[in-house]
């Protein structure tokens, strides 16, 4: 079965952020090491292992959403070659399960949420989760600029809906780079 040439109605933009954000995370995880497994992520509480293994689950949920609904599940622990092995492939998978979506919105938890807002949403967790990785492995690198200001309106949104995915929003001054932003919204400190 091949995929579709061309992304469902309204997805276009949703998808080249997605695109970005993976591929930006998929460098991130190209620095992690054995010596990294249990190190601090910037996800207060979280050892590295602990994010990997959210990461694995947040990408297992975004491919069910391309099939219109999003259920729960846990991966297991695994090694961490294994892990990040099969966090990059995912990481691949996910944009090809996204192309072949047909439903014009997901259903999470019984609310329907157009496709878009879902790419969105996984964009900026995947992007945000790789700054994490980046951060705890020791080769932190700002978001890059024009993926955070495409990103910023989705973390404005999570933080003035008191969204407990992630940390409380922190103070950042005005003119700080979009990538700042992004991150202070999302409790986290650049």
């Amino acid at each position: 079965m091949s995929a579709p040439t061309r992304a469902p109605d309204g997805m276009v933009a949703g998808l080249d952020l997605l695109q970005r954000a993976l591929d930006y995370t998929s460098a991130a995880l190209g620095t992690i090491t054995c010596a990294d497994v249990d190190r601090p992520t910037p996800c207060a509480g979280w050892s590295l292992a602990d994010l990997l293994a959210h990461m694995e689950d947040a990408l297992d949920a975004f491919a069910e959403a391309a099939d219109g609904a999003v259920g729960l599940s846990s991966a297991a622990p695994t090694p961490l070659q294994t892990r990040v092995q099969a966090l990059q492939h995912k990481a691949c998978a996910l944009l090809t399960a996204w192309l072949s979506a047909d439903q014009p919105s997901v259903d999470v938890g019984g609310h329907p949420l157009p496709v878009d807002a879902i790419a969105r949403i996984a964009a900026l967790e995947i992007a945000v989760h790789g700054w994490d990785v980046r951060r705890a492995t020791g080769h932190a690198e700002p978001l890059p600029e024009p993926l955070a200001v495409a990103l910023l309106p989705s973390a404005l949104q999570i933080a003035l809906a008191g969204d407990d995915r992630f940390a409380p929003p922190l103070p950042v001054d005005v003119e700080a780079p979009a990538g700042v932003h992004v991150l202070a919204l999302l409790g986290r400190r650049s």
